[in-house]
Order: C-alpha cells, then structure tokens, then sequence
C-alpha cells in the first residue's frame, strides 16, 4: 500500500455465496447438496419458496434449492477457481451499481480438480460476490446502525478495476457479447 493511501478505501471481498437451483426437492435436491459437499467440503443450507406459482407446481414453503455462504480465505480461492471456470472472463452486466456481482458456472466439472461423478450428474451454480469496505460494519451494527456514505460507497467501476487488478479478469464489451449470443442461436 502505498504512503499516502487511505486503508479505509481499500476493497475487499466480504462474501460469496453459491447458489443452486434444484427447481424441486428429491433426488435433484439431494445431488445439488452432495455436490457443493464436493467441490466446497462445507455442508450446503437447503432454500424454500415463498411464493406459490401454479405454472410451475411450486407452493410456498417447497425446498427447492441449496445455498452455501464463503468468507475470508475460504472466499477468495474459490472465486480463483471459479473465475477459472468462466475463463478469467466476465461481462459488464454481471456487475451492479453497488459494486457487487455474480455470474453463473454452467457445469459444476469446469471448476479445476473437480471430476464428473455419474450418479450425481451436471449441475449449475450461480456465484453472487458482496464486496465491502473497512468501516460498512456502521450499517450491520445492532446500535445506532446508520447508513453508508455516498463517498465511501464501492461503485461499479472501482469493482471491475478491482478485479482487473487482482484477479485479472478480462471485461468482456456489449457488442462482443451481442455478436456471441447471435452465434450460438
């Protein structure tokens, strides 16, 4: 770091949860689970609806999906390997106005060291990255919690060159991705 920079505006990684959608309980569920067992080692929390969509069979209160919550170290090698899974490459998109973002693995084996089991099958999972500063513990807290301010709020640009320089991750442009999706129709 350097002399004149201020420690409190330094970006760091506060989360990454994983989430996989079974779409229904059972066998698919169970597969789900066993695999963020897998390829994480940490045991998965199972998600339930709220909300009852006929069209699709769902009533509330359906177990439907697992997610797992990573912090610290835990955190950071496992977006290594995940960003591996993607090719080091994300889109503008995946990126908010708060400065978080995620992206989706289409196949649980893209990530490295990880080797297809056929009872368990493909699976996909979408990685969601909260990303903080020193001193956002203001908003969390039980007490006199207060909001974040503007200027030390994390912007979508100083994320994406966060990730440039840290974890040399390509941004990929609109039209690139434009051309890509009319490639693969």
């Amino acid at each position: 770091m350097a002399k004149n920079e201020n420690p409190m505006r330094k970006i760091k990684i506060d989360k990454i949860t994983l989430n996989v959608g079974a779409g229904e309980g059972g066998s698919k569920l169970e597969n789900a689970i066993n695999v963020l067992k897998k390829v994480i080692g940490k045991s998965p929390v199972k998600t339930s609806t709220f909300k009852r969509i006929p069209d699709f069979g769902v009533r509330p209160l359906t177990v439907i999906g697992c997610k797992l919550t990573l912090r610290g170290k835990d955190a950071e090698t496992f977006l290594k390997r995940a960003l591996h899974a993607v090719e080091h490459t994300l889109s503008e998109r995946n990126f908010d106005t708060m400065g978080n973002f995620s992206f989706g693995i289409k196949e649980h084996i893209d990530l490295p060291d990880v080797k297809y089991d056929p009872t368990l099958g493909i699976i996909g999972m979408d990685v969601c990255v909260t990303m903080k500063r020193p001193g956002y513990r203001v908003k969390m807290r039980r007490l006199k919690a207060t909001k974040v301010g503007k200027s030390h709020r994390i912007g979508k640009e100083e994320t994406i060159a966060f990730m440039k320089k840290e974890f040399s991750v390509k941004i990929r442009e609109e039209e690139e991705e434009a051309i890509r999706k009319r490639e693969n129709e």
